[in-house]
């Protein structure tokens, strides 16, 4: 009779872990190795990630990383492209397709799951994650980061930095002279991302937001498609304040300008996730399952939150992870789960509607 420890192992070759459990470290790295390469679509700035990159290639050799950084909407509208494009499954070898979409755009990258452009995953690092992380096997959340406002330290001060929502609409109210063609967000029409923020939202408090929305477009709010483009303004002293930029590039650039003031609004603070996952008609599925496991593995883990300043979803691997936040933030803290419901404003008759009001409420 098989002891206990051979029933169990007997039993998880048998099962969906299988192909990936019974794989030793260095069995998974030749096989990445033989493919040479992983090809990454990103949203997130390479400089915020060099560190990553270049620990997972010391750790890899002979696993280049062809990282592509672009903004969210282009991301999903390449890996459309390339799996339904007979020219480009018919490319040569050194054509560059992608293998992973990595991307905070989250209602975008359960879209791409919905739709069957994924690749299941299953292995030692994805069991490790919290069960909100993972949906269908396919999608990953690999950060947590927090929403904020940005402002000028400059400009505004410490007393008069509003700390919530409502805030927010009073002190634009109070000083439209002063705030007209100063203030910043996210064009939802050109960025994925936006339209992701705006739409939550809405939904966490539609009363509030929408009022925002009409002292916004009174005030001839600048639309941007990126945080960074939000924070290089700031800098600039050409914005005095930013709605809905993410924590993470802002942190990261307030520590390197003291210009730039950050609030986490107490009144309710979204937190989203950067999702990753497998193309399935990426070139290099082995070299792309390795990405991912050391994207979520303690080491990765480590790295997003301590060189990368993004905080990390596994629990116990840093000082910067879903935990801290969430003393942080205390009853503010509202995360976007990954699942169905983000695909709400995918629908084309609800975006539109959505983005008919938000046009509506933009103009002066």
């Amino acid at each position: 009779m098989p002891g206990l420890r051979h029933v169990i192992l007997l039993a998880l070759l048998a099962g969906p872990f299988a192909p990936v459990f019974a794989q030793t470290a260095g069995e998974r790295l030749a096989a990445a190795q033989r493919e040479g390469a992983v090809v990454i679509y990103a949203v997130t700035d390479r400089e915020i990630v060099q560190s990553v990159i270049d620990d997972f290639e010391a750790r890899h050799p002979g696993v280049r990383v062809a990282y592509h950084d672009m903004q969210s909407n282009e991301a999903y509208r390449r890996i459309v492209e390339e799996a339904g494009s007979e020219a480009a499954r018919a490319a040569p070898d050194g054509a560059e397709v992608a293998d992973v979409v990595w991307s905070s755009a989250m209602d975008l990258q359960v879209k791409l799951v919905n739709d069957g452009y994924a690749r299941p995953h299953r292995s030692t690092e994805t069991a490790a994650l919290p069960g909100w992380a993972v949906w269908k096997e396919e999608a990953f959340g690999t950060t947590y980061e927090p929403v904020v406002m940005a402002y000028d330290r400059d400009a505004l001060a410490a007393d008069e930095v509003p700390d919530s929502h409502a805030a927010l609409i009073r002190l634009l109210a109070a000083q439209p002279e002063r705030f007209t063609g100063r203030v910043a967000t996210y064009d939802p029409e050109r960025s994925g991302l936006g339209l992701l923020l705006l739409s939550q939202d809405a939904q966490a408090n539609p009363t509030a937001f929408w009022q925002l929305a009409h002292r916004l477009g009174a005030l001839g709010v600048r639309r941007y498609p990126t945080s960074a483009q939000m924070l290089d303004a700031i800098a600039a002293g050409e914005i005095l304040l930013g709605y809905n930029l993410l924590g993470s590039y802002a942190l990261e650039r307030a520590r390197r300008n003291p210009r730039i003031g950050i609030v986490w609004p107490r009144d309710y603070t979204l937190v989203l996730s950067r999702v990753a996952l497998i193309t399935r008609h990426g070139r290099h599925p082995e070299a792309a399952r390795l990405w991912l496991d050391y994207l979520l593995s303690p080491q990765g883990q480590r790295m997003l939150a301590e060189s990368a300043g993004l905080h990390a979803v596994r629990e116990g691997v840093s000082r910067h992870a879903a935990s801290d936040l969430r003393s942080q933030l205390g009853g503010a803290f509202r995360p976007i789960p990954i699942g169905t419901g983000l695909l709400a404003y995918l629908d084309q008759s609800k975006q539109q509607d959505f983005l008919r009001q938000w046009e509506a409420a933009m103009a002066p």
